[in-house]
């Protein structure tokens, strides 16, 4: 068995659980990656049930990997960021659930988004994915902006450009606005001829249902769609504005990450583009970081 496998020695367990999946990453004290799983849906606003199952399920994929049995969930020093324990209620239900590992920390997805981009050190992280949000953490401040959730939050996100882009294809269809070539990219997307069969499509539709057509919007207006470039810019001005909240703290780095990061980049201001920074780690390493500092401080202190 090797040093890092010793019974005596601390093992990391590093969750990242949002809506859609639950990465898990088993790492020795020595920083070495022992293991790795992958599982459905870890956000509790799904049920606390269908949470717990999910990262039990990546946990025991990433022992299994590492060469580790099931029992040796008790010695492992857990770090989870979830999307919707930023909410208390969801937090008291995490904070009171039996779990298997040796201990457990509890904090948002965003939040060990950021510890991952900077290797537990301060800075800022916007995650421009399905949604939209962003965090800073500058000696011991924390500032926390968006993330509160489509249609009423979300703001320059997939799936606010995906709704963005159905309402401007409906009021041209309807010749109620100037004509767009999003509306024959969203046709020739849905194999649809009208009005009625693209409000179909969308009768039950989710936020990744919106945000999946995103990329449309990209496409229109690299093609010069005027229509398009302006719906761009609005929402590089709300992803310009929670750049410019955090940064009113000087994080010493600033890393976009998302699905849509790479894309509206060029549409932001210079002052923040030369800001920006690759994310040095993934979100789950992030966790390993936050369990790390947080296994470290009182308990008195080990909170959200």
């Amino acid at each position: 068995m090797s040093t890092a496998l010793k019974a005596d020695t601390p093992l990391y367990l590093g969750i990242d659980g949002g809506g859609s999946k639950c990465r898990a990453v088993i790492v020795s004290s020595d920083q070495q990656i022992l293991g790795e799983g992958l599982s459905g849906p870890a956000n509790p606003l799904r049920g606390m049930k269908v949470a717990t199952d999910s990262i039990l399920t990546a946990t025991q994929q990433a022992l299994t990997v590492a060469g580790l049995a099931f029992n040796d969930m008790s010695r492992l020093i857990a770090g989870a960021g979830l999307a919707g324990v930023n909410l208390p209620q969801y937090y008291r239900l995490f904070s009171a659930w039996q779990h298997p590992f040796k201990t457990l920390h509890l904090t948002s997805d965003l939040h060990i988004a950021c510890m991952g981009a900077h290797q537990g050190l301060d800075g800022a992280v916007i995650i421009v994915g399905t949604g939209s949000c962003g965090l800073a953490e500058v000696n011991g401040q924390l500032i926390e902006v968006g993330g509160h959730g489509f249609p009423y939050g979300d703001n320059g996100s997939g799936a606010w450009f995906g709704m963005q882009l159905l309402h401007k294809v409906l009021l041209s269809l309807d010749q109620l606005a100037p004509p767009t070539q999003m509306t024959t990219l969203l046709l020739q997307e849905l194999a649809a001829s009208n009005s009625i069969e693209v409000v179909s499509h969308f009768m039950q539709a989710t936020p990744t249902t919106y945000a999946k057509y995103a990329p449309l919007v990209f496409t229109a207006a690299e093609a010069g769609d005027a229509t398009a470039i302006q719906l761009v810019r609005q929402g590089a001005e709300f992803i310009s504005a929670i750049a410019d909240r955090l940064l009113s703290i000087a994080p010493p780095r600033l890393s976009f990450i998302g699905g849509l990061a790479h894309k509206l980049l060029p549409y932001l201001p210079e002052h923040i583009q030369q800001q920006v920074t690759p994310a040095l780690q993934p979100p789950e390493l992030g966790a390993v970081w936050f369990a790390r500092q947080r296994s470290q401080l009182p308990s008195s202190v080990m909170s959200l």
